[in-house]
């Protein structure tokens, strides 16, 4: 039996769920990249390439940014969208798409000596920042996730 004060729902108090997670995480994605699309928002917009480490755009004067890079954030912010259907495919969203920021931060670390192999324009900025979302969108994934696992293993008894 599940009551509002077992430790694994003081989130739903908060208002966070898997879908709400993923559907806020999908909206702000798209917000990025159309935001990465307006000029002044985006700093050196002339400078703009559709891929590569030379593009010399900045989202807010901080992350660098190209059409290529704009795009995956509009795509995956409706991926986020569409996943936030159900409580799996949110948690699916969340850790995978963790995994792949955190993937793309060790990418970023990589290519940072080789900047020919950056095909996705990345900074420091941008590192640190795939770190951070990778941490806690695989921290969410699997905290909100308690209540699937939950419900799962009471199914089976």
């Amino acid at each position: 039996m599940t009551t509002a004060s077992h430790p694994a729902q003081h989130h739903h108090v908060m208002g966070l769920t898997l879908h709400n997670t993923a559907l806020t995480l999908g909206w702000v994605f798209l917000a990025v990249g159309v935001l990465g699309f307006i000029p002044g928002i985006t700093t050196n917009y002339g400078a703009m390439s559709f891929a590569g480490h030379d593009s010399g755009a900045m989202l807010l004067g901080v992350f660098q940014v190209s059409i290529l890079h704009n795009i995956v954030h509009l795509l995956y912010g409706a991926v986020g969208l569409y996943m936030a259907r159900t409580e799996g495919m949110a948690r699916g969203y969340l850790l995978v798409g963790g995994a792949i920021y955190l993937l793309l931060w060790i990418y970023g670390l990589i290519v940072m000596s080789n900047a020919s192999a950056d095909f996705v324009p990345l900074n420091t900025g941008d590192n640190w920042l795939h770190l951070i979302l990778g941490i806690v969108m695989v921290g969410l994934g699997i905290w909100l996730g308690r209540d699937i696992r939950e419900e799962a293993k009471g199914r089976a008894m």
